[in-house]
């Protein structure tokens, strides 16, 4: 577990859900290829940041957490497999690694209340131009990969009590769910939490478990070692965090130049780039400028590409699970720092998501199954001299619907993690409205360059 010395444990449980499970929902939960790729990363760590309400309003901490732990447990009826732990079946002839969930196995969700020296208010979190380290510590399960939750805990919710403030971490299993399954488990519990009846366990989305007999199979493997790796050897570089704001009216703006740009260039298609496209192309952009790369290097974005409705038939929004597909594109500094400019920067990103359709999310899926790539930590994005950016998270998830009943928090924030020189983090932004929050890792040279990079402060501008 991440501690900080200005973070301390006060008290942990496990939390099982409220009601006994069905004969159905006790069977073994497979995985696809999807998720069994990515055996190897860590756990993603989100979570929210709230003003804490005044002892005068009759607010407890110590009933707040009993009504988060006595949510929870009712929100694990639907959400059972988080509940769970991993289990592995190995047949001999021919070798076959079998994982799974295993719902009979179901110690529960681990629940960490943790305080914060008295000191610490929000400001400390959210004033300093870059994360604070303290923010790390707000989340548990930071060195565990997914492989782990054999034995780990599938979910981990750490709530740590500032002087002023309540963070509500969790660090979520990747192998059993992405992004957008994090989000909707965590709108589900605010959900439930603010139920006048939370014993009917009633959520609006209830979660889908059934996986596509086509996505499934087994690991030709015939032992862990044949394929786990973990962290140890990576080299670990200084970075620097810092969120950057991009109102709706910039966003806008980004949006219509990049549109503008690819009809000046005689281009048939008009308007066919996405906000998030253009804010995309914008840091591919200009952290490739600040780095100073030779103009006939490669410089690679990679993207997660949500698959729910990529496949034909399309798996439902409420899809449970972790159907992410790591896109590259590539292609030299010269031809993106060109002076076609933002618009042929974000169509080279808008053609990739068009070409992952039906087909090619199924080619790859036959292909991964012939021959089996468990994703590796890499130490390409901890090199000094990375030419890569990593784009991950969404300002599409509904963060701030969240509350609790603590209102609509102040920020949304992340763990160590999965963070590398040119990792990117998008968020929503707090006042909605197409606003999006950008979480940038950078090496500190290169950070201070971007900071005063002149398209990129152009862009931030109202």
């Amino acid at each position: 577990m991440t501690t900080s010395p200005a973070v301390k444990h006060i008290s942990e449980c496990l939390v099982k859900p409220l009601h006994e499970l069905s004969p159905e929902a006790k069977q073994p939960l497979h995985f696809t290829a999807f998720d069994l790729c990515c055996l190897n990363l860590k756990y993603n760590q989100k979570g929210l940041l709230f003003s804490k309400p005044p002892e005068n309003n009759n607010f407890s901490i110590t009933a707040f957490l009993d009504d988060l732990k006595h949510s929870l447990s009712a929100t694990l009826t639907h959400f059972y497999p988080l509940a769970a732990r991993l289990a592995t079946r190995i047949q001999d002839n021919p070798p076959s690694y079998v994982i799974y969930i295993d719902p009979e196995n179901s110690p529960g969700v681990k629940f960490i209340y943790a305080k914060a020296d008295n000191a610490t208010t929000i400001s400390d979190v959210l004033n300093p131009t870059y994360v604070p380290s303290i923010v790390h510590s707000f989340f548990d399960l930071s060195n565990a990969i997914n492989h782990d939750g054999h034995t780990l805990p599938l979910l981990s919710i750490k709530v740590t009590e500032l002087a002023d403030g309540i963070f509500i971490g969790g660090s979520m299993n990747h192998l059993i769910a992405d992004g957008t399954s994090f989000w909707h488990f965590m709108s589900s519990w605010s959900e439930i939490f603010k139920s006048k009846n939370r014993e009917t366990c009633v959520v609006s989305r209830p979660p889908v478990f059934k996986r596509q007999p086509l996505l499934q199979g087994n690991l030709p493997y015939a032992h862990q070692d044949e394929f786990i790796q973990r962290y140890e050897n990576i080299p670990q570089v200084v970075l620097k965090e810092r969120f950057f704001h991009f109102s709706s009216a910039s966003v806008a703006r980004l949006k219509k130049k990049a549109n503008a740009e690819l009809s000046n260039n005689n281009n048939t298609q008009k308007k066919i780039i996405s906000s998030l496209q253009a804010v995309s192309a914008l840091l591919w952009r200009c952290i490739t400028r600040v780095r100073r790369q030779p103009g006939d290097s490669e410089t690679v974005c990679k993207f997660a590409v949500n698959n729910r409705g990529k496949i034909n038939p399309p798996l439902s929004d409420d899809y449970f699970g972790s159907p992410v597909t790591l896109v590259s594109v590539i292609t030299s500094v010269k031809d993106l720092m060109s002076a076609n400019g933002l618009g042929c920067a974000a169509l080279t990103l808008h053609e990739a998501v068009k070409c992952h359709d039906d087909s090619a999310v199924k080619k790859w899926v036959e292909s991964w199954f012939k021959k089996p790539v468990i994703y590796v930590p890499s130490s390409a994005t901890s090199s000094p001299s990375s030419n890569i950016i990593l784009i991950g998270s969404s300002p599409r998830f509904d963060m701030y619907g969240c509350e609790f009943g603590l209102r609509k928090a102040i920020a949304a924030r992340s763990g160590s993690v999965h963070k590398g020189n040119g990792s990117i983090i998008m968020y929503p932004g707090r006042e909605g409205g197409g606003s999006i929050e950008v979480e940038v890792c950078l090496m500190p040279e290169t950070m201070k360059d971007l900071e005063c990079d002149e398209e990129f402060s152009s862009a931030l501008r109202e």
